[in-house]
């Protein structure tokens, strides 16, 4: 039996989100792995609290480490809000909506790990909860709710805790005034 992972497809891109073909998932994350698009959404409830996520031990990449809520690689011909609603789904078994590109060309290459390297075009989104969590086990080991600058503070106190590109990320984050208004706008309502 074929495991569904191994039929998912990559989508292949330049520094500026030029696709440039397709490629399996799997087989493509290697030491030489090339540029290729991806997402990182944050999801927020209405408090205003974010939802990490630490990866499942079994995941091949970064197993076991904290991160943002949902990662994921869009498809071929698929959106990135179509990808992070059917991710968010699928790692945690939940709806998202209002979901808005907070950093719209960050890219990121991570030091090799366990042979394989992440190179990822990969645009940053908030997002806030429809239903609560119901965590896929093969996907996330656990999660948490913390308060936007409590985790930036994580990620300095226990940083060989979190992924690197979560770690990355907050270098952008931090000074983003679209991310500050969001999550304003979160805790005004």
């Amino acid at each position: 039996m074929v495991d569904i992972k191994e039929k998912e497809f990559i989508v292949l891109v330049t520094e500026n989100d030029e696709p440039l073909g397709e490629a399996p998932k799997l087989a493509s994350h290697h030491s030489k792995t090339p540029l290729h698009r991806a997402f990182s959404c944050y999801i927020f409830d209405q408090t205003g609290k974010f939802l990490i996520t630490r990866r499942a031990l079994s995941k091949k990449v970064w197993p076991g480490v904290w991160t943002n809520s949902v990662c994921g690689h869009p498809g071929p011909g698929e959106s990135y809000q179509d990808a992070i609603e059917r991710r968010s789904e699928q790692e945690l078994g939940m709806q998202v909506k209002n979901i808005i590109k907070i950093l719209e060309k960050y890219m990121y290459k991570t030091p090799e790990f366990n042979g394989i390297i992440e190179n990822e075009f990969c645009p940053v989104f908030f997002a806030i909860l429809e239903s609560q969590p119901n965590r896929n086990p093969e996907e996330v080991e656990e999660y948490k709710w913390l308060k936007w600058d409590e985790y930036q503070k994580e990620l300095v106190k226990n940083a060989d805790k979190y992924s690197y590109w979560s770690k990355d990320q907050m270098k952008q984050l931090i000074n983003s005034s679209d991310a500050e208004k969001y999550i304003a706008n979160i805790i005004r309502q």
